[in-house]
């Protein structure tokens, strides 16, 4: 994938469903069994493997017949971020009194409408921080305004 198309994406193109799921994945690492994502997400097999197939159709996932799916490129770039985005609002909630566990539930229900143009805003703004209440802020793929001029 090309810096280009990542440059892009602004974060709100897949539903809030489709966001798990990318995470999911990333997550697993690897090839992961659509049986196991229908289990663990607690998914109809047939409503994970329709939603799986689209994911695959927009170039987010290759679909190995039997074996189940792994990210492509830009499918592991999107839900890199997608995860950069979850700890950076969830410590930016624990900011204002919410527990680690509650920023993380609250920010689940949200996350999928803010968008990478507010989330790099929020993320400058609080210092580029290297840790969220969920883990690691990986700021690699990031690119911040500061970088565009």
């Amino acid at each position: 994938m090309n810096e280009q198309s990542y440059l892009e994406f602004t974060g709100l193109e897949l539903s809030p469903k489709k966001v798990v799921y990318l995470k999911f994945i990333l997550e697993k690492g690897g090839t992961v069994k659509t049986t196991e994502i229908s289990s663990s997400l607690q998914v109809d097999p047939s409503t994970t493997s329709k939603t799986l197939n689209e994911l695959a159709t927009a170039g987010y996932l290759n679909h190995i017949p039997y074996r189940g799916v792994d990210l492509t490129e830009l499918g592991e770039a999107y839900a890199e971020f997608l995860v950069r985005r979850h700890r950076i609002l969830s410590l930016l909630l624990t900011h204002y009194g919410l527990s680690s566990e509650e920023a993380c539930d609250e920010v689940s229900r949200f996350e999928s409408f803010v968008s990478r143009n507010a989330l790099d805003k929020i993320c400058s703004s609080m210092g580029h921080p290297m840790f969220g209440v969920c883990g690691e802020i990986n700021h690699e793929k990031c690119f911040h305004e500061e970088h565009h001029h």
